[in-house]
């Protein structure tokens, strides 16, 4: 009803823009994952050295030691928008994989062409270029051995290993919505070939026919998803001795996907010449209905977006195509008037405890808990609806899928504070044991945003912050801070400072304080 909506505040969106008024769904197949899906396949374990080269102090080469058709696809990830900096989140699980699990059937039903023609064709991959997927082919018949429910991967008492605990978290929620003994994973023994995203159809038992297809494995533990009737089953009826028909050859097909699928969005430009798509198109299927419906830019009120710039699910040029409907539907002066983007640094989809750590280097050290902002977002905006005082949006700008910030905070805006950390005076240091090393951070809030609050450092990776500087009383906007550490061990540290801002400056706030961080990385001989 007009006038009832005074303001919203999306945060974490995906804008899809259509013209005012409709509400067919969306199109696209979740492209943008299957280049996510072909980098974690071809990469494997090389993208251990993608994440040291892009973190701080590293190289910044992502693309040293790889293969040419790995850096091909690691550079077309890049330009579609995959986060810079977050590239641990490729190979770990996370919820992206839960679309091409929950759609798969739907996908092959409504684009069957693509999933014949990516093997049959010139023009594709998997009949120009075999050698590329072929290794990874799964089309066999095996046995289940066992079957799972969230209550064994959360209460066993039976060791599995470190890729087993990775899967505990996906349990956990998946607990929350379908209780501790729904069976949602088996274990098949004897697979040889690529298992993430492998089509599994149960050929026996109470479950024959059922289809569903691989959303995370552990050595030989699958973890079962799918759509419709089938997610809510899992492997509800299925006992050890059953037997299943294994076949990734649609996910493979997947994984270039976004080659043939091309949206109308500016990060995809690349993949055209003169307008014109470089590789055969197919039509773009529809997806789920829970990924909602087009927007248009047009409506009443105020609206601020919050988006982040390390959102591995939303990645960053989606947080600039809701900006650009408003344009569209409400001119520039609209936009001024009713919109504002702001963007959140160092913020992932979840907070940053969701997120699987790197071995020694706990995820809180790259990533922040984005809650808070959320909680300042919201009081600005209702300032801005009841008081008509402005909230202050963020600079920034775009090129090859990568959204760069500003380095002060005059110039970027928003409410974030900003910092950088040195050690010894660089972004890396290298020392040896027991040599000093002097720490500093600098930074600053931006004008109109408060006043710090809190400054603390993490030196083992922990997460914990265990050295806060005691001198912060909520009456700087900006400050230096140095203190002096000495590691008894070799090896590579982040050492990383987070700080704290406030509003009102008040240090005892338990609300609205709002965090970034940055690290040095230190070499220890």
């Amino acid at each position: 009803m007009p006038g009832t909506r005074d303001a919203a505040m999306p945060f974490m969106g995906d804008a899809h823009v259509d013209d005012h008024g409709n509400f067919r769904l969306i199109k696209g197949g979740a492209g943008n994952f299957s280049a996510m899906f072909n980098v974690q396949r071809l990469l494997g374990d090389r993208l251990a050295d993608v994440v040291d080269a892009m973190a701080p102090g590293g190289s910044g080469d992502p693309f040293a030691g790889l293969s040419n058709h790995g850096r091909g696809e690691l550079a077309n990830l890049y330009r579609l928008g995959y986060p810079r900096g977050d590239e641990w989140v490729i190979g770990q699980p996370s919820g992206t994989i839960w679309l091409w699990c929950s759609m798969a059937d739907r996908l092959l039903a409504e684009d069957a062409d693509y999933f014949d023609a990516f093997w049959t064709r010139p023009g594709y991959v998997g009949h120009d270029d075999p050698a590329q997927v072929v290794g990874d082919l799964i089309e066999q018949t095996a046995t289940i051995s066992r079957v799972l429910t969230p209550r064994d991967f959360l209460e066993g008492t039976e060791h599995f290993g470190p890729a087993f605990e990775r899967m505990r978290p996906i349990s956990m929620m998946l607990s929350a919505a379908a209780g501790l003994d729904l069976p949602i994973a088996v274990e098949i023994p004897g697979i040889s070939g690529y298992k993430q995203g492998m089509g599994i159809r149960f050929l026996t038992g109470a479950a024959a026919r059922r289809q569903l297809s691989c959303m995370y494995h552990a050595d030989d533990i699958v973890l079962l998803e799918s759509g419709g009737e089938a997610s809510n089953l899992r492997a509800t009826g299925v006992v050890a001795g059953d037997q299943v028909r294994l076949d990734n050859r649609a996910y493979l097909a997947y994984c270039y996907y976004y080659l043939h699928h091309v949206m109308d969005f500016e990060e995809w430009a690349f993949l055209s010449l003169d307008g014109v798509p470089i590789y055969p198109q197919h039509d773009l299927p529809t997806m789920s209905p829970f990924m909602g419906v087009p927007y248009s830019g047009q409506y009443e009120g105020k609206l601020m977006w919050i988006h982040h710039t390390h959102d591995a699910s939303l990645w960053p040029p989606q947080g600039i195509a809701y900006r650009n409907a408003v344009e569209r539907a409400q001119g520039i002066a609209g936009r001024d008037e009713n919109f504002r983007l702001r963007w959140t640094e160092n913020a992932e989809h979840v907070p940053a405890a969701l997120v699987p750590s790197q071995p020694g280097r706990s995820s809180s050290t790259w990533l922040i808990d984005y809650r808070p902002v959320i909680e300042q977002c919201l009081a600005d905006l209702t300032a801005w609806v009841e008081d008509g005082v402005a909230p202050q949006g963020s600079s920034f700008s775009y090129a090859d899928g990568s959204i760069t910030l500003p380095d002060t905070a005059a110039e970027r805006g928003g409410i974030q504070p900003v910092l950088s950390v040195t050690a010894n005076g660089s972004i890396r240091a290298e020392v040896k044991v027991g040599e000093p090393v002097r720490l500093e951070v600098t930074a600053e809030v931006p004008p109109g945003a408060g006043t710090f609050v809190a400054v603390a450092w993490d030196l083992d990776g922990s997460g914990a912050y265990a050295h806060a500087h005691d001198d912060i009383d909520g009456s700087e906007t900006r400050l230096v801070r140095s203190m002096t550490h000495h590691f008894d061990e070799p090896g590579t540290y982040f050492a990383t400072a987070i700080v704290h801002s406030h509003r009102e400056g008040d240090v005892n706030a338990t609300a609205r304080r709002i965090p970034n961080l940055a690290a040095a990385r230190v070499v220890v001989h």
